[in-house]
């Protein structure tokens, strides 16, 4: 049995070593020799890049999800001062609003701005 999965380990690491050849070669085809290197090394400045940002996104996460269980009151402050932020430049009285209050409030106002366009 294990002589089987061997076999067909080998068939398809050879299968995929030659696709990555056509794949070179048609490349070569396209554009030339002289642009291969150039798009290889573009291929793997993406790579790397997709890679970064896979990590970064990943960081984020993990930082939303332990601010969420951690909320400060810092935090609370920067909050409340942006929404009535928001709320100042949209026209809204924010002084006797909670901040669930004024999210709906800005909210409506948004939504009512869509409408008229």
């Amino acid at each position: 049995m294990t002589g089987i999965a061997l076999t067909d380990l080998q068939l398809a690491i050879v299968n995929a070593t030659e696709w990555i050849i056509i794949i070179a070669i048609i490349v070569v085809v396209i554009f030339g020799a002289k642009k291969f290197p150039e798009i290889a090394r573009s291929f793997g400045r993406a790579t790397t890049e997709y890679e970064k940002a896979k990590i970064e996104a990943k960081k984020e996460l993990q930082r939303v999800k332990e601010l969420g269980t951690t909320t400060t009151t810092e935090t609370n402050v920067q909050d409340r001062e942006k929404l009535e932020s928001v709320a100042s430049n949209l026209g809204i009285n924010h002084s006797e609003m909670s901040d669930d209050q004024l999210r709906a409030a800005i909210q409506a106002e948004i939504n009512k701005d869509k409408n008229r366009v």
